[in-house]
């Protein structure tokens, strides 16, 4: 969040929690529709001053070195750092409060953002199946570089399976109950293969992607199944 205020010309709709593993800010706002504006300060120190002042601590790894280890352990701003935030809260179809923070400003109403959460759907299936159809879990580089790289590759990979998916006609039952669209999982694996294979047919590559399709089931809604994630541990490094 901090990256995307301190970035020009850039706005963030971004789901966060409403419960007790909330933000402090966040989880003394009664659990009803609302529209509101927050302000926090975030520090990486723990001085009795900080205290006093009710500053978040960050906690940041003293060797956070820029280019050392990834972005996830450390804190590229000044400390303390003030932020402000929008929060929106509206009430769900199916009877549950969800809360976004934003920095759109006011202009945008609670309805807009309501729309808009909505809208982002398109952009949360897109992710799932770069992070795991592309097999973008964990990153196997210590560095920014190596991360970075990791990360282009995929999207690479994600952006040609996604072109070559446009060019296929899924085939469609006469007395069907759903309509049927290309099995994206199936086609990156296709794909991985046709890039591995020295003069491989493209028409025919297109062929065994229109071999395996999915349903479309609109409207469909699943309950979150939230687990705690484990260690991805890489022993392959290690030398015998």
């Amino acid at each position: 969040m901090a990256h995307c205020l301190e970035k020009p010309n850039t706005d963030f709709l971004i789901c966060i929690k409403q419960s007790r593993s909330a933000m402090r800010e966040v989880a003394k706002l009664p659990l009803c529709e609302l529209d509101c504006d927050i302000g926090f300060t975030i520090t990486t120190t723990q001085t009795n001053e900080d205290k006093q002042n009710g500053y978040i601590h960050l906690q940041v790894p003293k060797k956070s070195k820029a280019g050392s280890k990834t972005r996830r352990g450390r804190w590229d701003f000044p400390s303390p750092y003030p932020m402000k935030l929008r929060v929106c809260r509206f009430l769900l179809d199916n009877g549950e409060f969800e809360t976004v923070a934003t920095s759109l400003p006011p202009s945008f109403t609670l309805a807009d953002i309501r729309e808009l959460y909505h809208l982002r759907w398109g952009i949360e299936t897109a992710f799932r199946d770069w992070k795991y159809t592309l097999g973008l879990v964990n990153l196997h580089g210590k560095s920014d570089a190596f991360a970075e790289q990791e990360i282009y590759a995929s999207l690479t990979a994600f952006n040609f399976a996604s072109r070559v998916c446009n060019e296929v006609v899924a085939r469609q039952p006469k007395n069907g109950v759903y309509a049927y669209k290309v099995n994206f999982k199936m086609a990156v694996m296709l794909c991985k293969e046709f890039l591995r294979t020295p003069r491989a047919d493209s028409e025919k590559l297109l062929e065994k992607i229109a071999r395996h399709t999915v349903p479309i089931r609109p409207n469909r809604q699943d309950e979150r199944n939230l687990k705690v994630k484990g260690f991805a541990g890489f022993v392959y490094r290690v030398a015998a």
